[in-house]
């Protein structure tokens, strides 16, 4: 099995494949899709986590986090919310050292109860009940 850090995959953008780009920042289908038109965001320039991005990558990736949201709504009228997230360390279950920002489609019935949303990385957490 290849070792996606070495070299980075995403640093070869022609690998990881465009669906979108500006100038600091692109867009790529997963290739581990959590479901259908699941994107990956992914800075031009090779940092480890979301937090070394500058403001300047910070607001490319979000005009592409935008571009993908909107495209996905307007080619599947199932995806009704989306899950935004990046993993920032291993501990956090990054496995590709380069900053990537996930924007995942989600739909009525894709799991038995999405209350929590991103909790759910410990799943302990996910299903809570409301303080008053």
């Amino acid at each position: 099995m290849r070792d996606p850090n070495n070299p980075c995959l995403f640093c070869n953008v022609k690998e990881s494949g465009v669906a979108h780009e500006n100038n600091l920042a692109y867009a790529s289908y997963d290739t581990y899709p959590v479901s259908d038109h699941h994107c990956l965001i992914i800075p031009k320039r090779h940092i480890k986590n979301y937090f070394d991005l500058t403001n300047e990558e910070l607001l490319a990736c979000n005009d592409l986090i935008k571009l993908v949201k909107d495209e996905i709504l307007n080619n599947d009228t199932s995806v009704e919310g989306f899950n935004v997230g990046t993993n920032s360390g291993t501990v956090a279950g990054q496995s590709i050292m380069h900053c990537h920002i996930h924007v995942i489609p989600r739909r009525s019935g894709d799991v038995e109860n999405p209350q929590g949303g991103v909790r759910s990385v410990i799943p302990k957490k996910q299903h809570y009940i409301r303080k008053k």
